[in-house]
């Protein structure tokens, strides 16, 4: 009796870790890459005593090793890991040679001191119409003013995702990635013929589908730490290059602002970090095992992230 139920346990623990195994294997989702905004001479917003790039590092940190706990099984790439520049090209292209399937920016935001003004007194100006002869002196009061500023009381979070009038950019990026699966596998689209270019378009409304819905898990995880958060945003006028020039799904995260006292303070604690830190992973986590989930978890299905699939 005793050895039938020992059979039994072992089947079943069997059956688990090889559907464990399995369920890694086709993950869509094998290599995140975290990136911290900034760095070396390029510090990024300034606050009261700390600058963007100190904050990111240390959030960055605190996200790939949540990570590496969370999902053993995924490989967690930094862009880095000290305080040294980076070109935002460089990023892309770092994350694009990692084969990235995930692209997660951390940033820390700033808003502009506001300006306040008072009028203080009067002084005369003196000025002339005409000329030679007919040119007349004029006085004329002005008022004098008092200017000052003070610190922007503006905080809370917001995720973007790459501008939609930029798929163009994204659609480039998409096929040099097909390109790159080209040279293992004879399946994948040609990007200089027709039908390439529109499977590297489809493959851009995909990925930034899931970059909002990783945005809105990401935001949505910030609320119910207290956080306020401004949602998912996009920066039409400009675009945010990082973003579109990454072959992948990706966000970037402003976690805060720097010119809020308060916000300054909370980025730099160690609990601020963690609640922040394990918020995004949290988020990542679920973001992840939904893409896995999604109709079976089939590697040949298109509508979940990751590299393009070689197969029909």
């Amino acid at each position: 009796m005793h050895k039938k139920i020992f059979v039994s346990s072992l089947i079943i623990l069997l059956s688990v870790l090889f559907h464990n195994t399995t369920l890694a294997q086709k993950s869509r989702i094998k290599t995140i890459i975290v990136d911290a905004g900034h760095g070396g001479r390029e510090p990024g917003a300034n606050g009261a005593y700390s600058t963007e790039a100190q904050i990111t590092l240390a959030l960055s940190l605190k996200v790939a090793a949540l990570l590496e706990k969370e999902l053993p099984d995924t490989k967690i790439i930094q862009s880095r890991t000290t305080d040294v520049f980076q070109p935002v090209t460089e990023k892309a292209a770092f994350a694009n040679q990692n084969k990235g399937d995930l692209f997660v920016c951390i940033h820390v935001n700033a808003a502009p001191p506001i300006r306040h003004s008072e009028i203080t007194g009067y002084r005369n100006k003196v000025y002339y119409t005409g000329k030679g002869k007919k040119k007349v002196k004029h006085t004329k009061r002005e008022p004098v003013y008092r200017v000052w500023h003070t610190p922007n009381p503006r905080y809370g979070t917001g995720t973007y995702v790459w501008a939609a009038d930029r798929d163009d950019s994204k659609a480039s990026a998409m096929s040099e990635r097909f390109e790159s699966e080209a040279e293992v596998s004879d399946d994948v689209p040609d990007p200089n013929t027709p039908e390439g270019l529109i499977a590297s378009r489809l493959w851009v409304q995909k990925y930034f589908k899931n970059s909002v819905r990783l945005a809105s898990m990401i935001e949505n995880e910030f609320v119910k730490i207290g956080r306020k958060s401004d949602g998912v945003l996009q920066r039409n006028e400009k675009g945010i290059w990082v973003l579109q020039a990454t072959n992948m799904p990706a966000v970037l995260i402003e976690t805060g602002f720097i010119t809020n006292k308060e916000e300054e303070d909370f980025l730099n604690s160690e609990e601020g970090q963690e609640q922040m830190a394990g918020a995004i992973v949290k988020a990542v986590v679920t973001f992840k095992k939904t893409m896995d989930a999604s109709r079976g978890n089939s590697v040949s299905d298109n509508t979940t992230t990751g590299a393009p699939s070689s197969k029909k």
